[in-house]
């Protein structure tokens, strides 16, 4: 058994996605492998894939075996041909670079993502039953200290102006990273009260599932 504490945790935002590059397939594998030509990738690079396949759409992945028209995309796992049809999963991806702490960040706080049921019960039944459907929308608030000289700042007003996705990245004690592609938005002032610090809220709006990768 093994517990940690998040304690050192530092969380960054990507303050630019390049342009999109078109991908002419993707197999149905475990990491799925992408043919695009000339992709000008490396081993290591963090991008956002869009795809014809929904569940694959908007997913952060990082680069694995990169050569010159292919490259794997890391701990992404599209075996399943119900939901990753074959020869449907083309699409593009944009390599995420520039990234800036978001500092001075209090206590952090995780919404939604509550797995929601379906309860029925037949006419001879005296107990509901009940099966799993979705899960709600998923946020996170990041509350930081109130400082404009800070360089983030003016990354996430420009993601809360233009209101496209950005990529998140947090750093995690002992190595690991989650990637997190969300709509990104912030208090126009900060709090006021007293004997506390003024802070302001970022919200992130999850817009894909999150991609975790442990540490080597």
């Amino acid at each position: 058994m093994s517990v940690k504490i998040p304690n050192g945790t530092t969380f960054e935002i990507a303050g630019t996605l390049g342009v999109a590059k078109p991908f002419t397939a993707i197999t149905n594998a475990n990491p799925a492998v992408v043919s695009a030509a000339d992709n000008g990738l490396a081993n290591g690079d963090v991008l956002v894939v869009s795809s014809g396949w929904a569940k694959l759409n908007g997913r952060p992945a990082r680069v694995i075996a990169a050569a010159d028209d292919t490259f794997s995309l890391e701990n992404i796992n599209t075996i399943n041909a119900s939901s990753f049809p074959a020869g449907s999963g083309a699409g593009t991806f944009q390599v995420a670079t520039d990234w800036t702490q978001i500092a001075q960040i209090t206590e952090p706080a995780a919404n939604g993502g509550e797995q929601q049921f379906l309860t029925y019960g037949f006419l001879e039944d005296e107990d509901d039953r009940q099966l799993p459907t979705t899960k709600s929308a998923s946020s996170m608030t990041l509350p930081v200290a109130d400082d404009p000289s800070k360089d983030f700042v003016a990354i996430v007003e420009e993601a809360d102006e233009d209101k496209e996705p950005r990529l998140i990245r947090a750093n995690l004690p002992g190595g690991s990273k989650i990637y997190y592609y969300a709509y990104v938005s912030i208090t126009a002032t900060p709090t006021l009260s007293r004997n506390n610090i003024m802070t302001r809220t970022i919200t992130l709006s999850f817009a894909s599932r999150p991609t975790r990768y442990n540490a080597a």
